[in-house]
């Protein structure tokens, strides 16, 4: 049933999901600026996971969050679950269709926690540019990808991950939170949080029915601000706008360069500016 998809074959783990604003390009230019050596690594905008895998190896523990419950759930039965998620996602690999996808998108009271990551992995990897939005009642709502013939279950790549994933704490959790941990010398924190728009038609605030404001960078700003101030390994990924740049005024900005994926029209698709702050 699986002989002509083409799957993955590495036991290097890296991300299972397709992810907006995702790291696993951009992991040569941001290594100079990466510990070698890491006691706890924190990360409280979890996405799609690129940093975390890429720096899984050189961690003991992880404490991994985001404010996404449904993407919590999915981290959660990838490390717990593995093999029960992949024969749901054979499931769905067997009966996709355009059809099939908005059946599936209308399922918005599955109870059980493997059926629903199944679920939010299988519309990841069939949805136009894999890009995940909620409306306002908390309802993924984007429309099916054209896709011939997208593969949804890599048995290895789930594995690879699931093995990665035994050394983390998974939470729901705001960013917010870290202000009150007692993080030791050797841990590490990284932060990349929904990108400030670096124009009127680049905003994007879908990904949760919560959003993320110009009041929201602030507040992180400030808990990114404090960590520096008190010696903490802390690192902050941003666009690279005005905005952002006076926001982080004083620390070390590192321009970054990177490639936009999520265009309707792919003309608009290139090369943009990004900042990885350090203190």
């Amino acid at each position: 049933m699986t002989a002509a998809l083409s799957v993955s074959t590495s036991l290097y783990p890296r991300p299972f999901l397709k992810w907006a604003g995702g790291k696993g390009r951009l992991l040569k230019q941001y290594e100079p600026f990466l510990p070698s050596t890491i006691d706890t690594y924190y990360e409280p905008f979890l996405g799609g996971g690129a940093m975390f895998f890429h720096l899984a190896g050189r961690a003991k523990r992880a404490v991994l969050g985001d404010i996404n419950p449904e993407l919590v759930n999915v981290y959660c039965c990838v490390r717990d679950q593995v093999e029960t998620l992949i024969r749901h996602l054979w499931d769905h690999q067997r009966r996709h269709s355009a059809d099939y996808y908005y059946v599936v998108r209308q399922r918005q009271a599955l109870r059980s926690p493997v059926e629903r990551a199944a679920r939010l992995i299988y519309l990841n990897k069939t949805c136009y540019n894999g890009l995940y939005r909620e409306n306002a009642q908390g309802h993924f709502n984007v429309p099916v990808g054209k896709y011939k013939n997208p593969v949804i279950c890599d048995p290895s790549l789930l594995r690879a991950a699931s093995a990665a994933l035994q050394i983390a704490e998974i939470q729901t959790f705001p960013f917010e939170r870290l202000k009150s941990r007692s993080l030791a010398p050797r841990d590490f924190v990284y932060f990349d949080p929904p990108y400030h728009p670096i124009s009127a038609t680049s905003s994007f605030t879908g990904y949760s029915r919560y959003g993320f404001t110009k009041a929201d960078q602030e507040r992180l700003a400030a808990v990114f601000r404090a960590l520096a101030t008190e010696g903490r390994r802390v690192a902050l990924s941003n666009s690279d706008c005005e905005f952002i740049r006076e926001l982080y005024q004083g620390l070390t900005l590192h321009p970054i360069l990177a490639a936009r994926a999520i265009n309707s029209r792919a003309g608009c698709r290139g090369k943009i500016g990004e900042l990885l702050i350090i203190p």
